[in-house]
């Protein structure tokens, strides 16, 4: 009976020995698989601060475009009808009665006649320049209106076509008509 004794206790010890590694697997298994959460929590947190980054660039990239559209579309609202007001003050130049025509071109020939030997004009404006100056008639001008003066050698030349004022004025004044139009 002394074998049995012996087996027996051999078994009691391998069982305890066995409990005990068992034990520690667990314990060692429930730390991994805690760690693993824990891996699993912290990037799940990182993908999803990541997502959150890339979705506040996404939202900021959309958000520009379309304010960079939106002045874009404004912008091009505005030359247009900027181009619009310019056309019109073309035709209104275009439509104005010959006697104030007559009246404007009397003033520029007054004011710079002494700065030239000859003048051009537009076909239309021909007949009232050569009759209010005396300077020699050199040709016709494609222009809406005004005068061209030249000096005798022909090396200066004073343009003042209405076109020219027109597109001077305009030049000079874009800002201002923006700001009164727009605010």
């Amino acid at each position: 009976m002394g074998l049995e004794i012996v087996v027996k206790d051999i078994q009691e010890g391998a069982r305890a020995e066995v409990s005990r590694i068992k034990a520690e697997g667990d314990a060692k298994a429930s730390e991994i698989i805690n760690e693993a959460k824990d891996i699993q929590k912290k990037m799940l947190g990182d993908s999803l601060a990541k997502s959150e980054e890339d979705l506040q660039n996404l939202h900021q990239q959309v958000i520009s475009s379309a304010n960079l559209e939106v002045k874009r579309i404004t912008l091009n609202k505005r030359k247009e009808l900027l181009d619009k007001v310019y056309s019109q003050t073309v035709e209104k130049i275009k439509s104005m009665p010959a006697s104030k025509k007559e009246e404007l071109l009397k003033i520029i020939l007054n004011k710079y006649e002494a700065s030239g030997a000859r003048v051009y004009s537009s076909k239309e404006s021909e007949e009232t320049v050569k009759k209010l100056t005396s300077l020699s008639y050199a040709g016709n001008i494609d222009s809406i209106g005004g005068v061209v003066l030249e000096n005798q050698d022909g090396t200066i030349r004073l343009d003042f076509t209405y076109d020219s004022i027109l597109k001077d004025v305009y030049e000079r004044s874009l800002k201002q008509i923006s700001d009164i139009l727009y605010g």
